[in-house]
């Protein structure tokens, strides 16, 4: 492997580290430059509401359309400005998932969605996504390849 995919890029880059998949189930570890501490996930839902969160909490990337809140603001900036990195981005790229280590950089929240590129670093490739429901079905697909089962169970159109 050459490594030229092998890199965070962003201050809102996020490894995501797949160990357990099932029957809409996911068992994973996000990891990001401001926390030492995981986040365990344990649904594709879980995940993407968490890294909504963190994306929030870094008003990064910000987001065309802002949500209405009861949050105090003064509050939340508060938050933000106690972010400092606590981990390199090679002690990111160090955590790995039995299944499967992915990056995600989102670069941008338009239409609702995220758009950016998810890296899967087990095979040093790199996609764009241009939804976030695109990013989940790259992640399934690189999962499947790996394991039988699948993250997401899809309700078929036609009666069996």
């Amino acid at each position: 492997m050459d490594g030229s995919q092998r890199y965070i890029g962003c201050p809102n880059g996020v490894v995501l580290c797949v160990d357990d998949i099932g029957a809409g189930r996911m068992k994973a570890r996000t990891y990001h430059s401001y926390s030492r501490e995981a986040m365990e996930v344990t649904n594709m839902n879980q995940f993407l509401f968490g890294l909504e969160d963190f994306f929030n909490s870094m008003r990064f990337p910000f987001p065309m359309v802002n949500e209405r809140t009861f949050q105090d603001r003064e509050q939340a900036a508060e938050i933000r400005k106690g972010r400092v990195k606590v981990m390199s981005d090679e002690e990111l790229l160090s955590k790995h998932g039995y299944l499967g280590t992915f990056v995600i950089r989102v670069q941008h929240r338009q239409h609702s969605s995220w758009q950016g590129r998810i890296t899967w670093l087990d095979k040093n490739k790199t996609l764009y996504f241009r939804s976030v429901w695109e990013m989940v079905k790259m992640i399934a697909n690189a999962l499947s390849t790996v394991s039988d089962d699948e993250i997401l169970e899809v309700e078929s159109w036609q009666d069996e």
